[in-house]
Formats: C-alpha cells, sequence, structure tokens
C-alpha cells in the first residue's frame, strides 16, 4: 500500500511540475505537431498554397507526436484521435488519469486510428482570439472601430429598447455571447469590407455576412453569426463535432489536431460556402489573412484559455438557506439559441404562472464583486480583478432591475443578488437562469467539470432545458409542470 501510495503521488508530482514548466514556457508558442521525415517530403510536394496538407495513413494505434492545446482533455482526446482514454494514459503514465484539462504546451504520444478524408491541419486562430476573454485586455474597440475608414462606424441599432451605435453593438455582443469582438470585427472586414469601404449600401446589408431570410440586417447577421460560431466552438469542445458536411454532400473529417477557435471558423463557413471558396476562407490566405492585416498574428502571446488542472471554487445553491425552489430548466445554452448548454434555470415559489413579482431572492454563490449589469443581467466575477474577461464568473440573466444589486459592490457568498424575474429577454415564467465562464469560455454545466451547487450536479437531457440534477442518491427532473418533481431545498 506504502509503494502504491508513492507511485501515485510521485505521479502527480512530476505532472504538475510538467504544468507548471509548460504553462510558464510554452503557451506563448503556437501549437505545431511533430511529423516524420517521410511526411514533410509528402507534404513538400503539394501546391504552398493548399490549405490541406496530407497526412499519412496511419496504422491502427500508431503514436504520434501531440502538444496539448487549451481546453484538450482526455475524453476529447479520445474522441479525436479514435484511441481509448485508456490508450492515451497507457502512452503517457505522468498523465494522472483524475485530471480534467490537460496543460497546454504538454508533449504527449497519442495513440491515432486514421480516418480518410480529414480535413486541413492548418490552424486560423487560437482559441484565446476566439473567446471573450484576456486577449481583448488593452483593446480599445471604440477607438478601433471609430478610426476606420469603413461605413460600419456609422451604424447603429436598437438592442432592448436601448440604442448602440457601432462600438456599443460589438460591446453587447462580445459580453453576452462571450465572443472576441476583434473575430466579428474581421468577419465583417472579410466578408463585407465594412471596415474599410466607405460606401454604404444598405440593400447589400441585408445579407453582408451570409445568405439568410430570417436573420437579414446587420445586427440579426452578426448575432446569428456569433450563435453559430459558438455552437460550433461549443461541440468541438464537446466532442460532438468531429466531421463537417458541406454543401455538395461531401464529407470533411476534422484534423485530430485542431483546436476549437479553428473548427469554429470552419463549420460556420460550410454554412454557405463551398469548393474553393470554402477551402480558401478557412486557409492562410483567407480570413486569417484578413484578421492578421488588422490586429496582428493572434498567435503571438499567450494563447492559453483553459489552464491545467482547471477545477471550480465552492459554489451553494443560488438561493437563501432553507428555502424551496423549482428546478425548471435544465442544460441549455448560456445566450443565443445554440451550444453551448452552459446554463440552469431555478424558479422561485410564486402564487401563479407567468411572469409575476417574488420577494424571494438570487443569491451569490461565492465571494466576489459585480463587473456588468444590465437589463435582466448581473455578472458576478470571483478573482476580484473586476474584469469579466478573467477568471471565473457567474452569469446571472432574468434579475429584475428593482431591487438589484449595484454595479461595483463586493459580496460575500449568500449575499442577494436581486429578485428572479423575466427582465433582459425571453421568458414566459419568473425564474434564474445562471451560467458559469472562465477566462470568457463557458464552462457547459455537464461534462469535464460539471456546474456544482452544494453537491448538486447537472445531467443533460435528450435536449434542451430537459435533464436532471443528482446529488447522490437525490434526483430532482427539470420541468415547469410538474413542481413536485422538480423541486429543491437549500438545507
Amino acid at each position: 500500500m506504502m509503494d502504491s501510495n508513492f507511485r501515485i503521488k510521485h505521479k502527480w508530482i512530476g505532472f504538475l511540475l510538467a504544468l507548471v514548466l509548460f504553462t510558464s514556457a510554452c503557451t506563448t508558442a503556437r501549437p505545431t505537431y511533430i511529423v516524420t521525415a517521410a511526411q514533410q517530403t509528402e507534404e513538400a510536394e503539394l501546391p504552398t498554397s493548399t490549405p490541406f496538407p496530407a497526412r499519412p495513413v496511419y496504422a491502427p494505434g500508431t503514436l504520434v507526436d501531440y502538444i496539448a492545446q487549451s481546453g484538450d482533455t482526455l475524453h476529447l482526446l479520445s474522441v479525436r484521435f479514435g484511441a481509448t482514454v485508456q490508450e492515451i494514459l497507457w502512452a503517457n503514465p505522468e498523465i494522472p488519469e483524475s485530471t480534467a484539462t490537460l496543460p497546454p504546451g504538454f508533449p504527449m504520444k497519442m495513440p491515432i486510428y486514421y480516418k480518410p478524408l480529414w480535413g486541413t491541419a492548418y490552424q486560423i486562430i487560437p482559441d484565446s482570439a476566439f473567446v471573450y476573454g484576456p486577449d481583448l485586455i488593452g483593446f480599445d474597440l471604440r477607438a478601433f472601430v471609430e478610426s476606420s475608414p469603413g461605413w460600419y462606424k456609422q451604424y447603429g441599432s436598437y438592442i432592448q429598447a436601448e440604442y448602440k451605435d457601432a462600438a456599443d453593438l460589438l460591446q453587447w455582443l462580445g459580453e453576452n455571447y462571450s465572443i472576441n469582438p476583434r473575430l466579428l470585427l474581421a468577419l465583417l472586414e472579410y466578408r463585407a469590407q465594412a471596415l474599410s469601404n466607405p460606401t454604404r449600401d444598405r440593400s447589400a446589408e441585408l445579407t453582408l455576412i451570409m445568405p439568410e431570410d430570417v436573420y437579414t440586417g446587420v445586427y440579426l447577421q452578426l448575432s446569428h453569426s456569433a450563435d453559430l460560431l459558438n455552437d460550433g466552438y461549443y461541440r468541438y469542445r464537446q466532442g460532438e463535432l468531429t466531421s463537417i458536411t458541406h454543401l455538395n454532400g461531401e464529407i470533411e473529417n476534422i484534423d485530430p489536431w485542431q483546436n476549437a477557435g479553428t473548427v469554429a471558423l470552419q463549420y460556420f463557413f460550410s454554412l454557405f460556402l463551398d469548393g474553393e471558396e470554402y477551402k480558401r476562407a478557412i486557409g492562410p490566405d483567407g480570413f486569417a489573412k484578413t484578421y492578421r492585416e488588422m490586429f496582428g498574428d493572434p498567435w503571438q502571446g499567450n494563447t492559453t484559455v483553459l489552464p491545467g488542472s482547471l477545477t471550480q471554487p465552492q459554489f451553494i445553491l443560488p438561493f437563501r438557506m432553507g428555502t424551496t425552489w423549482s428546478y425548471t430548466g435544465g442544460p441549455h445554452t448560456g445566450w443565443g439559441n445554440l451550444k453551448p448548454y452552459a446554463a440552469i434555470d431555478l424558479a422561485p415559489p410564486v402564487g401563479s404562472k407567468g411572469c409575476v413579482g417574488t420577494n424571494e431572492v438570487a443569491v451569490a454563490v461565492a465571494d466576489g464583486v459585480i463587473v456588468r449589469t444590465g437589463p435582466g443581467t448581473a455578472v458576478l466575477d470571483l478573482d476580484g480583478d473586476g474584469d469579466e474577461r478573467t477568471g471565473w464568473n457567474i452569469f446571472y440573466l432574468h434579475i429584475a432591475q428593482e431591487g438589484r444589486v449595484a454595479l461595483g459592490t463586493h459580496v460575500k457568498q449568500g449575499d442577494p443578488i436581486g429578485h428572479p424575474s423575466c427582465e433582459g429577454g425571453q421568458a414566459t415564467g419568473t425564474h434564474l437562469h445562471i451560467a458559469r465562464k472562465y477566462n470568457g469560455e463557458w464552462i457547459s454545466a455537464t461534462g469535464f467539470l460539471p456546474f456544482n451547487m452544494d453537491g448538486w450536479t447537472p445531467v443533460e437531457g435528450s435536449r434542451a432545458y430537459l435533464g436532471q440534477l443528482v446529488r447522490g442518491d437525490e434526483v430532482v427532473t427539470a420541468s415547469v409542470d410538474s413542481p413536485s418533481s422538480s423541486m429543491i431545498t437549500r438545507k
């Protein structure tokens, strides 16, 4: 038993030491993979303009070199490379089986099972350039927009009865979808030259980014694009998106070495581009070139979003001790209509269905400071730096304006945030929508780091809003119509 404990302890110490070394020394480097001399020769024979360098046909279980990227987990790598988690652990005995996220920059040997029709290995942007995270610190969005010569800086729109100019709109989209405004700016320029062309063509604005019959006009085109980009990013992050079906019916298996930010753009462009136009968009002379020309090389600097061995702080249920609320919404989108399923819904006891007032309050799940408020919204920053883009943040939605905690307030765990309501978005009844982010990346309510509040964790259902909350042998089922099966008491 002592030898076993010693080996386990030694294994953890070695891995943690490697984690520190690689996260401090290697996170500024662009993720790469190591190829054999034969493969280098094979790729060199291809035209340099192609974004699809060939990979060899690996024998099943061949060990290949891989450098861990932001957000990698053992489960995710097993899905991408076709190996089992146990095979990965056998090939990398220094990695503890219980680890959550792997340290970016950590060198590994991956057992690979080849698939035909693998897509490009070219990486467009790092994950840090995709999310509303630390990558944006020091970037003056308003100054950039107003200094551009294009027509977009003159654009404005009403959202939730408030007028937002061009910069405000991108800020609002960035905060709520938690997507990088620079990504949206580059998309506006790549698809519509909206930042460089001073001539505004209102007829072209209906479909300035992608062809659509419903989401037409600048604001809706941007918001729908953000929704679709997030869908691709987080489905890949969860291991749900492994291939892309093109408009012509062809299947592209996503390269196992790819990162989530790149896959999100590949998936997005595949929805309305095909053939050479698609290849150009996802290659070095497409969107990536536009982004570099506008903002420089996104691979320079720290590209890590999710560090190795990420853990969640201790959270309580978001309502007062001794009260009983209903679990009315299982895992569903944090914002928008698609993935990620980062949020759950809880409702206080009210006298009738619908949007009615309540004296009950949502409370802080942990100590922190309120860094953003708005229609129905309060964001709790847990690391104390006052910046929503860094560390853990809790997103509260449908918080009534009356009685809502003030911006800049430091709260303790259990302190009131505000009254649940229907304010701040679509809602059919008074409730609280709550979700987590880390460094600007939504953290799925289930998956490698379940949303744990007082030991209760969600289980995803067959579709959005379904599912359960589980704590040991206790189970409650998400339901609006059956309160008896969905009630949960904070003890």
